[in-house]
């Protein structure tokens, strides 16, 4: 069994930040059989909001002359990892975290690890979330979770219903309306007032970046509203808009309420009949069951300050969505922030929960609180 300081979970944007920050006696612990295949996994034509400069690690540029698709993402993370040189393990699943009078406990497929702190950077967006009459469609209605969706070649003949229009349901229909009739059902959850590839686009993003990091945050009541509102219907549309939706072709429709004879039926009682193909893009939640740990409230979240287990000394997560603010789960909230005191290993133990919460926001004040953070 080895032995190290901390153990990190997850070689996602989130673990490789932290990474970047940690200077010794860590690891670096990921399932996937490359760095990156996080970002693989998604739809292929999947492109990020962020312009390079957004779309970075601390330390290393992304390389793109624009917002990045999701194989210059996955090839940057994992060119990042080399780069910097960072301890990591791929095809190493977690299977169980636990801890004793020895320190954390990592059980995983390639081998046990001994911990005396531990970063849990996965699992964020793992569980698709699906409506509880979902399984009462005909199974003639091919069915597929937006976190399973690829490509259009997944439809079957006949008309696609999108579930969930938020960001990446928009982008599915967008894609679907082009080889088949497409509807696409759920409230509007608001859109960006620009057009973010424009020139005027690339002017605001500053703003809005420097809003979504430091002014819509839980510490703010903008931020909370904020954040409670984007729990409920999803961050507002940023590429995408409702005239573009409307221009393609594709109807929209109210909520999806229920299943009647096997099809689907809107709120309004109007029964979708030629549906072929349903998309759910309903979101998704944690996958943490692996944790042992008594650290998770009555929402099955885990309980925290600003990442700090607020249950569990040592333990620390990062990005989990609107951890602190609207960016926390983004690939901006994993950007330094130099405000941060650096602690010793021994100070993160000894003090107070709402200390350590001030203390720990981003990779950067994190790897700080851990004692080992890298100096910018």
């Amino acid at each position: 069994m080895d032995r190290v300081g901390t153990v990190v979970i997850g070689a996602g944007q989130a673990g490789l930040a932290i990474g970047y920050y940690l200077r010794e006696d860590f690891v670096i612990l990921d399932g996937h059989e490359r760095v990156g295949d996080c970002w693989r996994e998604r739809y292929d034509s999947l492109r990020l909001f962020s312009r390079p400069r957004y779309a970075s690690l601390p330390g290393l540029r992304i390389g793109t002359r624009d917002c990045p698709n999701r194989d210059e993402m996955a090839d940057y993370l994992e060119r990042y990892a080399v780069h910097h040189e960072l301890p990591v393990r791929t095809g190493v699943r977690v299977t169980r975290l636990s801890r004793d009078d020895d320190g954390f406990l990592v059980e995983t497929t390639g081998g046990d690890w001994r911990a005396d702190q531990v970063v849990v950077a996965a699992g964020m967006h793992s569980v698709p979330r699906w409506p509880s009459f979902a399984g009462e469609l005909d199974p003639s209605i091919r069915q597929l979770h937006s976190l399973e969706y690829r490509n259009p070649e997944q439809f079957a003949d006949g008309t696609v219903l999108v579930v969930g229009a938020a960001n990446s349901g928009t982008d599915i229909a967008l894609e679907a309306v082009k080889t088949h009739r497409t509807l696409l059902a759920g409230r509007h959850p608001g859109q960006v007032p620009i057009d973010i590839d424009s020139t005027a686009g690339h002017v605001f993003t500053p703003v809005v970046m420097f809003l979504f990091k430091y002014v819509l945050t839980r510490r703010t009541p903008m931020g909370r509203k904020a954040i409670a509102n984007a729990e409920k219907a999803g961050l507002p549309l940023t590429r995408n808009k409702l005239e573009h939706l409307d221009a393609a072709g594709i109807r929209r429709i109210g909520r999806i309420a229920g299943v009647r004879d096997g099809r689907p039926v809107t709120a309004d009682g109007d029964v979708l009949d030629d549906v072929r193909t349903v998309v759910w893009s309903t979101g998704s939640d944690p996958d943490h069951g692996w944790i042992d740990l008594p650290v998770f409230g009555d929402d099955g979240r885990p309980r925290h300050v600003r990442g700090v287990s607020a249950d569990v000394p040592g333990l620390y997560f990062l990005g989990l969505d609107f951890q602190y603010a609207i960016a926390s789960a983004s690939i901006q909230g994993g950007g330094p922030r130099r405000s941060f005191p650096r602690q010793t290993s021994r100070a993160a133990d000894d003090s107070s929960g709402d200390t350590c919460g001030q203390a720990v926001a981003s990779p950067a004040g994190m790897g700080a609180w851990l004692g080992v953070g890298r100096s910018e």
